[in-house]
């Protein structure tokens, strides 16, 4: 029974919207890649730099990915979450319980787990690396504590890793943390897991790109992360506490080190424990991407020092038996849960939030034959490959990979924030058209730039995103029938234009009309009802 609720509070931890925006580009290579038969070699996903060399991030996952939402949609990729998931946490109970952890409490460690990793169990490659380090783990412990010797499976585990997903690299991190253990335990070089390290090299090259998909990561490490385009990516930056309240992270990343010098003064320095626990609390504390696996990898830890530490504590009688603990365990998991579950809504929701993505906007641009030079923010490059690729003419001028030069990237971000950024910007590429957020976030101000360029014409708004197009050349017919003549997009500018309104009754009509054009032209019409009603128009 006890399992049972456990799996289940996993479950619904995992059961939030998949708000995802990368999955899009994921389905699009995924189904790019069954179609074609063929894994892609050169740059076929933005246009600036068509036709160079380019190594394809996991493309393993995406190939895997893609037949769940062939066969199920929606559902099919929930599937994929939970299976993944359940999968990991239940390989992590093993290696928790073959570590010596027995009692009920130990599986309330693997429910708080569960919930503090809900924010990162989108649907991203990593869901698939969590089954991977769990197996690492498993095979780990099972050696280390005496069991058959499955070493040569981390062969396998590495071959697979480096094919889905640019984070190889930690299962290194993992086996290093268990030869200095091996090595401080027994006195002498861990020749078998330096062995396997080896050999865990070798095999990793087996991906279609060979040593550049290795060097990625160090790449990154080395240059990438100076960039401002990467400092800008809010999952690259620290963990945002105030988002984390409620989901039991900051009980996992305090209560793993304390319980880790509760074990080590009553029963010895766990040296694989001590090293894993500093390299995964600093890096996930760093860079808020690296929670998830922070969390996966505590959990048998968590459950072995939990586990000790409420054994050494004195008890009622009326405790004792199994079924008492078995039920306070079930009522600690859900307690837990619960107020995450509830912070934001129902705790169960099987559903996209389609309103972060441009779909009504994509929508406008097939019917209307919007194509030719783009310009988009990158998390909408997805998207655009998903409904449009392979048509080279709608191709994003930037993905979710942040495909380009280092040189473009600079000069993509500096036009969302300085004026000049953008006209120098649009004098180099010469873009045909410009889709963009109508959600302005921080210091961005690209959108009161593209207002204010009067060689692009508005063609399109809704609560998401912006369309314009070059009001000369082959979207000229575009831009004379659908331009807007008083509405910007920008916040600042239709302020502006509803103050002015006030004293122009003919200003006043003409932007209602045009606001009411807005929201018959989009379910996501928020933004244009509430100045309707602000204007008096409803």
């Amino acid at each position: 029974m006890l399992l049972a609720v456990v799996a289940a509070c996993v479950v619904v931890s995992t059961g939030t919207f998949a708000y995802e925006p990368d999955l899009w580009q994921h389905l699009a290579v995924g189904r790019a890649l069954w179609t074609t038969r063929s894994i892609p070699h050169a740059q076929v996903w933005t246009w600036p730099t068509y036709g160079t060399p380019d190594v394809l991030p996991s493309w393993g996952f995406r190939a895997l990915l893609w037949p769940f939402w062939a066969l199920a949609g929606v559902a099919g990729l929930y599937f994929w979450r939970w299976i993944t998931t359940l999968a990991a946490f239940a390989i992590l109970c093993a290696s928790g319980r073959r570590m010596g952890a027995r009692g009920a409490t130990a599986l309330v460690a693997v429910a708080l787990c569960g919930l503090a990793y809900r924010s990162r169990a989108q649907v991203r490659p990593e869901t698939l690396v969590a089954v991977l380090l769990a197996l690492e783990i498993w095979i780990l412990e099972t050696r280390r504590l005496g069991g058959r010797d499955h070493g040569v499976w981390l062969l396998a585990v590495a071959v697979a890793w480096a094919n889905v997903h640019l984070s190889y690299y930690l299962g290194f991190v993992v086996l290093g943390a268990y030869a200095a253990e091996s090595w401080r335990r027994e006195r002498r070089v861990p020749t078998r897991l330096l062995a396997l390290a080896a050999g865990m090299a070798v095999v990793s090259l087996a991906n279609p790109f060979g040593w550049r998909a290795l060097w990625q990561p160090i790449d990154f490490a080395l240059h990438g992360r100076k960039e401002v385009i990467y400092q800008d990516i809010l999952e690259l930056r620290p963990v945002d506490w105030s988002t984390h309240r409620t989901d039991g992270l900051p009980l996992v990343v305090l209560g793993w080190p304390l319980l880790l010098l509760w074990r080590a003064r009553r029963r010895g320095v766990d040296l694989a424990e001590v090293l894993l626990c500093a390299w995964f609390t600093a890096t996930g504390l760093a860079v808020r991407r690296f929670t998830g696996f922070h969390t996966l990898v505590a959990v048998p830890f968590l459950m072995r020092d939990l586990d000790a530490w409420i054994a050494a504590r004195a008890w009622p009688r009326w405790s004792a038996p199994p079924r008492v603990r078995a039920a306070a365990a079930c009522a600690a998991c859900v307690l837990l849960c619960a107020p995450e579950w509830w912070r934001a809504g129902p705790p169960f929701r099987t559903a996209f939030p389609m309103e972060q993505v441009p779909v009504r906007a994509c929508d406008f641009m097939a019917e209307h034959g919007v194509r030719g030079r783009a310009f988009n923010p990158f998390y909408f490059g997805g998207y655009l490959l998903w409904r449009f690729w392979p048509e080279y003419q709608r191709l994003p001028f930037i993905d979710i990979h942040q495909a380009g030069t280092p040189e473009l990237r600079f000069r993509y971000m500096r036009a969302f924030y300085r004026p000049i950024g953008w006209s120098e910007l649009e004098q180099r590429f010469r873009f045909d058209w410009v889709l963009l957020d109508r959600q302005q976030h921080g210091a961005d101000r690209l959108l009161d730039f593209v207002d204010a360029d009067a060689r692009f014409a508005l063609v399109f708004l809704d609560d998401v995103g912006a369309v314009y197009v070059r009001r000369e050349g082959p979207l000229s017919g575009v831009a004379g029938r659908f331009g807007y003549g008083t509405l910007p997009a920008a916040p600042a500018g239709r302020s502006a234009v509803f103050q002015r309104c006030l004293a122009d009754t003919s200003l006043r009509r003409r932007v209602v009309a045009e606001l009411e054009r807005e929201a018959a032209g989009s379910s996501w019409n928020r933004m244009a009802t509430s100045a309707l009603a602000a204007l008096g128009a409803r």
